[in-house]
């Protein structure tokens, strides 16, 4: 099962992942940065297995992230 990890306290709030892939970002309201959506917080890492239909759509928003907080492993 591919896994995601969020590492959320370098995110800088850009907004890319959502509009990438919606389905599994929010943007906090407190705090202005990216929450991923089913992540379990694992000291301060948030991780989530994906669908394999959502993979793709993910690893586009990695790409995108100008701080490079987010990791796809298949």
């Amino acid at each position: 099962m591919p896994k995601m990890f969020h590492y959320r306290q370098r995110c800088i709030g850009c907004n890319a992942c959502v509009e990438i892939a919606y389905n599994r970002w929010r943007m906090s309201k407190k705090d202005g940065k990216a929450v991923l959506l089913g992540g379990k917080d694992k000291k301060g890492i948030y991780q989530v297995e994906l669908d394999y239909d959502e993979v793709d759509e993910n690893k586009r928003a990695a790409e995108a992230c100008p701080v490079k907080v987010i990791q796809v492993l298949e």
